[in-house]
């Protein structure tokens, strides 16, 4: 069953789009955004030029890159903090690329 939740974008006028995906099939909730006519534009020539069949499409993968964003500062972060190791050398290099080829899943430490 998929559900067609309506998303309006204001900016010069307002875009009313109903769109079904089953993958967000899990209940999605409406978000109302106000834009400078400058950003609706923008969005629009995203969505257009880009392939996205809503405006709401877009915005949700944006949404998704800066979750993802936040993720990858946050384990570089961590990972400065963490104490140091050894030193990695070239013959380290060649452990991981014969492990990767091997295609053998490696063990976290």
């Amino acid at each position: 069953m998929c559900k067609h939740p309506e998303v309006t974008v204001s900016g010069r006028g307002s875009l009313f789009a109903k769109f079904c995906q089953k993958r967000y099939d899990l209940g999605m909730s409406t978000m109302n955004i106000s834009l400078p006519d400058s950003l609706k534009d923008f969005v629009d020539e995203q969505v257009n030029e880009r392939g996205y069949s809503t405006s709401s499409e877009y915005v949700r993968e944006l949404i998704r890159k800066d979750q993802d964003r936040l993720r990858l500062r946050g384990l570089l972060l961590a990972g400065a903090e963490s104490a140091p190791t050894k030193p990695v050398d070239e013959a380290y290099f060649d452990r991981l690329r014969r492990k990767v080829k091997s295609g053998k899943p490696g063990t976290r430490r």
